[in-house]
């Protein structure tokens, strides 16, 4: 599965109404009448639509649009048994909803014990090269000033490389630190390994536009507690809570301009974890904010029972759902020019907002209606 689309293989829900001509929508492309439509008499009849087949996403992703589409929820886990149990859960959730609705990222910088990083690099490997067809599996690695980078790079990337979806690198301070991962999974055999980083400095949110532009980069992610203890004091340990990485300044400037970052260069910008994971109604309140405040597509997990909350709160609405698809319709009929929508003008601009809509419906498992062709 590629890392960079969405996965493939969602089911369209049973029962549903069938396709019907231009629902809610005039044309007002010169082309002609939408497919369809009966020609006024004594005109020419309703010419085929030469956008029909096309993947709107290969129409409208063009200039100014992000360059890959990925999960909602990134999960992680660093205990053997925590890993096992993380990758069963997703082969569950993709059965359930038709779709792989968040990555499993295997983590060795937490997750192996002093001393013991090889050995570690050695299981997540293995677990990496025994996952299912169509796993969404992913690594972190140590940093690149560690002493285990270069292994854990050479044997993971080197050896599992074809079967991972990304390799996370954290505590990435500046651009010189993305090349040097790159070089690492070059020598290793994966040239083609998308890149996720860590950004958890002062520092590194000052160089987050020069480090989101690497094309080997594919999402920033905010690492909120070492940010936090960076500032030596400066930021109450209150700015690490559910509430307070929402409020303090320093902690919202810093989320923001890495989030604009992201969305500058096409990338995907990830949350930070919740470590308030017993209490579901405050962490579901932190995944509403980050998704609709603060311009987040995706965001981590650190327990099991986080991820159905990632995914509701990043999930647009059934009723976003079913404008989106209207309207997309409509302009599909039109071949993509300009459509009179509930006496409202829609174009190209607004095409693209639509579509990345249903791209995230689909990326969350939601229910598509079915007329909506066979683009996913």
């Amino acid at each position: 599965m590629s890392a960079a689309g969405p996965p493939q293989g969602a089911k369209a829900p049973s029962g549903g109404r069938e396709a019907q001509p231009n629902v809610g929508a005039d044309s007002m492309s010169a082309a002609g009448p939408p497919q369809g439509a009966k020609a006024p008499s004594g005109g020419r009849e309703a010419q085929p639509n030469v956008g029909a087949g096309i993947s709107p996403r290969d129409v409208l992703l063009g200039a100014q649009a992000q360059t890959g589409f990925l999960p909602v929820c990134d999960h992680y886990s660093g205990v053997e048994a925590r890993m096992r149990k993380s990758l069963a859960l997703q082969a569950e959730l993709a059965e359930e909803f038709g779709a792989c609705v968040f990555d499993v990222t295997l983590d060795c910088e937490d997750g192996a014990p002093v001393g013991g990083e090889a050995d570690h690099a050695e299981l997540v490997t293995g677990l990496a090269l025994a996952s299912a067809p169509g796993a969404r599996v992913a690594v972190r690695v140590h940093p690149v000033g560690h002493p285990a980078f270069e292994s854990d790079v050479a044997v993971i990337a080197g050896r599992a490389g074809a079967k991972l979806c990304h390799l996370m690198i954290p505590k990435v301070e500046s651009l010189d630190d993305v090349k040097l991962a790159v070089a690492a999974l070059d020598r290793a055999g994966a040239t083609s390994l998308p890149l996720h980083v860590l950004i958890e400095s002062p520092a590194a949110i000052h160089r987050a536009f020069d480090i989101a532009a690497h094309p080997r980069v594919q999402s920033l992610s905010f690492g909120l507690m070492d940010f936090v203890s960076s500032h030596g004091g400066a930021i109450p340990s209150d700015g690490m809570g559910v509430e307070g990485q929402f409020t303090h300044p320093l902690v919202v400037r810093a989320k923001l301009e890495m989030a604009s970052a992201c969305h500058a260069n096409g990338k995907v910008p990830s949350h930070c974890v919740v470590t308030e994971f017993k209490n579901t109604g405050a962490f579901l309140a932190a995944a509403n904010k980050a998704a609709r405040e603060f311009g987040y597509t995706r965001m981590w997990s650190i327990h099991p029972d986080q991820i159905r909350p990632i995914l509701e709160a990043f999930a647009p609405s059934a009723h976003e759902i079913e404008t989106a698809t209207k309207i997309i319709l409509a302009a599909e009929r039109a071949q993509w020019a300009p459509i009179s929508f509930a006496g409202k003008l829609e174009d190209r601009a607004s095409y693209r907002y639509y579509w990345q809509v249903l791209e995230r419906a689909h990326r969350t498992g939601r229910k598509l209606p079915d007329d909506v062709p066979g683009w996913f």
